[in-house]
């Protein structure tokens, strides 16, 4: 079995998938734009072949780099990258070379954020209004709809970058007055808690495995505001989520693949979705499925792919919470006070890579337990500032 897999190397801890892949006996081709030395020794051992691009962003030469692979290994079973950013390129490669999964006319209900709208309603799920505004006086009539405050954002989009909160009439104007590549999606704010439904699917679409986490707060308000991130996992899952994160799953056809579905839950006990996403949820919440679940999420997805079975049971018995911490920020507790203390229940510590760090800051603690008190009495010592 032939596998492609788009930069194989990030995030760092997605080598594993690579590596269980070969376990399962598939051939792992790599395509990436680092050098072959920079790949770290078990990813190199894991891959069968590695094809160096200079660029990732010319899908010319990872066409070409899959046409070698074709030449050499015979046809492609699976391509994927666990990474939004390339799920274009993903579909294109499917399309291109006939690969089952989703393909270039159907890409867009899992990348632009006007399009899932649809499909949210389709399962039955309460969505934010808003439109794509192409100018001034779109948004204007929305807001006169919504009232302010409005969020902005592209509607293809990755992470919260390039979002932006308007409150008034002048921020308005400010953000239209300037240099705008993108397509715009503008939607009413909500003011709640964000939750995911987070998991697994097989090759036919069924639901194999999925978790919930709480989040401190959204993605654009740790970025904008620059405050540190907590979130957590559910030991168990809320009835309401459950049902419309499976429904959504299956309005979206997903399948084969992670997705990370977020939801605000209003101060009436509403949810609203905000957007669904076909990878694994970002940072090392991979790692917390298996802290949290005794179980290996690496190992499944490469007996999906090669087998289509999902081998592992799990009950949840564990509470697992990603901490997050900046280095610009003066914080309180050294590590060695926080090891002291919570040592007990940190379960991994360690540097993030700077692409993530304005998001879920540039140093991570894993906590683990089954009291969820435990947790946020940890997030709290270990987040404090002078």
């Amino acid at each position: 079995m032939n596998i492609v897999y788009l930069s194989p190397h990030f995030p760092p801890n997605y080598y594993l998938f690579s590596v269980n892949l070969k376990k399962m006996g598939a051939r792992v081709l790599g395509i990436g734009d680092a050098s072959y030395d920079e790949l770290r020794t078990e990813l190199k051992d894991a891959l069968t072949e590695y094809y160096r691009v200079e660029n990732m962003e010319d899908y010319e030469q990872v066409l070409r780099a899959c046409g070698y692979f074709t030449h050499a290994y015979g046809k492609i079973d699976h391509v994927e990258s666990h990474n939004e950013y390339w799920l274009e390129t993903e579909a294109r490669l499917r399309t291109d070379f006939n690969i089952q999964g989703t393909k270039n006319h159907q890409v867009a209900r899992i990348t632009r954020k006007s399009e899932m709208k649809n499909l949210f309603q389709k399962a039955g799920v309460e969505v934010a209004r808003g439109k794509i505004v192409k100018n001034i006086e779109s948004a204007r009539n929305l807001i006169q709809e919504t009232g302010y405050p409005v969020v902005c954002k592209p509607d293809r989009g990755v992470g919260a970058a390039d979002t932006f909160m308007i409150n008034n009439d002048e921020e308005l104007n400010a953000f239209f007055s300037g240099n705008r590549q993108n397509r715009y999606i503008m939607e009413e704010f909500i003011n709640g808690d964000i939750h995911s439904f987070d998991g697994l699917t097989d090759l036919d679409g069924n639901v194999v495995f999925y978790t919930s986490h709480v989040f401190s707060q959204g993605i654009m308000e740790t970025v904008n505001q620059d405050r540190d991130i907590f979130y957590y996992s559910m030991c168990e899952i809320p009835q309401d989520i459950e049902e419309a994160g499976i429904n959504t799953v299956k309005a979206f056809h997903i399948r084969g693949k992670f997705f990370h579905i977020e939801f605000f839950r209003t101060r009436d006990n509403k949810l609203t979705a905000l957007e669904m996403n076909a990878r694994p949820p970002g940072g090392l919440t991979t790692d917390m499925f298996n802290f949290a679940n005794n179980i290996d999420v690496y190992k499944e997805w490469a007996n999906i792919v090669v087998l289509n079975k999902f081998t592992a049971s799990y009950s949840r018995p564990y509470h697992c919470g990603y901490i997050g911490r900046k280095l610009n920020k003066n914080y309180i507790n050294s590590h060695r006070a926080i090891m002291q203390n919570f040592g007990h229940i940190i379960v991994y510590h360690g540097h993030i890579d700077s692409v993530f760090s304005a998001a879920i800051g540039n140093y991570a603690y894993l906590a683990n337990s089954a009291c969820l008190e435990d947790l946020k009495k940890a997030a709290e010592f270990i987040q404090a500032t002078a």
